[in-house]
């Protein structure tokens, strides 16, 4: 039976990393595609044509997301993977609470980081449950850290990413009770595009958290347990 997988945000940075790997290991893989204009994904597709399918996915909408999930429950009789590594932060975010601050903006990061991963995994939950490892991977941050946070700003950013952290135990709840689970990764400081700009100023190339993260998922079974497991790129585990 053919390994299948999903993964959001897969224009760029690491999500277009994932996929690479994910294809390049034997995987089916079914890639959300944002944003139309960048091609990234269209030359992975020449050298993949029978192993992905390009999906467009904004998980920021419902209607997006209920249409995505029909593109591929047409074409996938199961789903054994779900990568919600799509998330968004904005410029505004950089506010202490004495600056003025962008609530609309702090509700739209919320919006996709964090109902995001959520409309994706309801809406593809019945489907892999009929896969073999019934494995949700959550793209959370050190940034949901409350125990680890010594940042004075980033409130939307930040917040995202915990209620994300909360959301995967609840998830992994029910995911654990038919033999699936959640893990939660935290990528480390990557050289990607989450601000609209490339960071070059980044230590980590996407490529290598990609195939780090994705060493630790092959072991998942590992990483079995009551709650979810929250790793950073290199394995480490983090406090939520």
């Amino acid at each position: 039976m053919e390994t299948i997988a999903c993964v959001t945000g897969a224009d760029r940075g690491l999500g277009l990393s994932l996929a690479k790997w994910l294809l390049e290991n034997g995987y089916t893989v079914f890639a959300g595609r944002y944003m139309e204009d960048w091609d990234a994904l269209d030359r992975l597709l020449e050298e993949y044509p029978d192993q992905l399918e390009l999906i467009p996915l904004d998980i920021g909408d419902d209607a997006s997301v209920q249409q995505a999930a029909k593109l591929i429950r047409d074409k996938a009789p199961h789903l054994d993977l779900l990568i919600n590594n799509a998330g968004i932060t904005k410029r505004s975010d950089l506010a202490n609470i004495r600056d003025e601050l962008d609530f609309a903006d702090m509700a739209q990061i919320y919006n996709v980081n964090t109902l995001g991963p959520l409309r994706v995994s309801h809406a593809l939950i019945d489907l892999l449950l009929q896969g073999n490892n019934k494995l949700v991977v959550n793209i959370s941050s050190e940034a949901g850290s409350v125990s680890r946070n010594k940042r004075k700003e980033m409130y939307g950013y930040c917040m995202s990413k915990s209620a994300l952290n909360m959301q995967s135990s609840i998830l992994h709840q029910h995911l654990s009770a038919d033999g699936g689970q959640v893990m939660v990764f935290y990528p480390g400081w990557l050289q990607s595009y989450m601000s609209g700009e490339l960071n070059q100023e980044a230590a980590v190339h996407p490529d290598v958290s990609a195939d780090r993260i994705m060493k630790l998922v092959k072991d998942h079974k590992a990483y079995v347990g009551e709650q979810p497991i929250f790793l950073d790129y290199e394995g480490q585990v983090w406090p939520w």
